[in-house]
C-alpha cells in the first residue's frame, strides 16, 4: 500500500470523530475508533507516549501486529484491512460486537463455541499463535451472534517451529476457547475437550511471558478492539 492509497492520514485520523476503547499504560497503545469517511475503524497510537516508547518498543509492536493482521487478510472474524497510519499508528477494521462477558448468554452456546474454534485452528493454520485467547476482552460476539478475535499485538508467528513446540503453542491457544467455553456453556462441553483444556492449563504454566516485562495488561469491559 503505498502513502497515496492509505484510507486515511494522520491528519485526518486528528479531524475525525474519535472514542477511546482503552486508555492503556505508558508502554500500551492508546486504542480508539475512529469514524472517517463513514467507516469505523480501530486505530492502535502511540503518538501520545513518550520518544522511547513511541520510537523504539512502540514502533515494533505495531510491526509485529501489521504483519500478523496481513497474515490473516480474508479471515472472517479478525481485523481486516489493516495499514500503517503513519510511524506510531496502525488501524483496521472496526469489528463490531460484545465481549464474552457482555454478550448475551444465548448466543453463547455450543454452535458459538464451535465457530470460535474453527476461527482459532484457521488463524493455527495460516502460522500464527494468539497467545492471549484466555482474555475475555479478546474475543467478541458480533450482532450476528458469530464471534471474532481481536488484539493480534502478543501473536507469534510458529512457521519455522519445531513442530511439537507449533503444537504446544497451539493447544494453549485453544484453551482460551475451552476455558470460554467452559464458563458460559459448560453442559455443551464434551470430555475430549475438557480433557485439552486441562492439558493446556498445565502447559500454561510453563509459559512465562505475561504482558510487557511481566506488567500484565489493562483490561476492559464491553466492547473490544485491538
Amino acid at each position: 500500500m503505498t502513502p497515496d492509497s492509505k484510507p486515511f492520514t494522520r491528519a485526518q485520523l486528528q479531524a475525525a470523530s474519535r472514542a477511546i476503547l482503552r486508555e492503556g499504560r505508558w508502554a500500551n497503545a492508546r486504542v480508539s475508533r475512529a469514524t472517517i469517511g463513514g467507516i469505523d475503524w480501530t486505530v492502535k497510537d502511540f503518538g501520545s507516549r513518550s520518544w522511547w516508547v513511541r520510537n523504539l518498543f512502540g514502533r515494533w509492536l505495531l510491526r509485529r501486529e501489521l504483519r500478523a493482521l496481513g497474515t490473516l487478510a480474508g479471515i472472517d472474524g479478525v481485523p481486516q484491512q489493516a495499514f500503517r497510519v503513519d510511524a506510531h499508528a496502525i488501524a483496521a477494521r472496526f469489528v463490531p460486537g460484545l465481549t464474552l462477558d457482555r454478550a448475551p448468554r444465548e448466543q453463547l452456546d455450543q454452535a458459538f463455541f464451535l465457530a470460535l474454534e474453527s476461527l482459532l485452528r484457521q488463524v493455527h493454520a495460516r502460522g500464527l499463535v494468539h497467545l492471549d485467547s484466555r482474555g475475555s476482552s479478546n474475543l467478541l460476539a458480533t450482532p450476528q451472534g458469530q464471534p471474532a478475535v481481536i488484539d493480534f499485538q502478543a501473536a507469534l508467528r510458529t512457521t519455522l517451529m519445531p513442530a511439537p513446540l507449533r503444537r504446544l503453542l497451539e493447544a494453549v491457544d485453544m484453551g482460551g476457547v475451552y476455558k470460554n467455553w467452559l464458563r458460559y456453556a459448560p453442559q455443551s462441553l464434551d470430555a475430549e475437550r475438557r480433557a485439552r483444556y486441562e492439558r493446556s492449563t498445565r502447559l500454561r504454566r510453563l509459559w512465562i511471558g505475561r504482558g510487557y516485562f511481566g506488567v500484565r495488561k489493562e483490561r476492559h469491559r464491553g466492547t473490544g478492539q485491538p
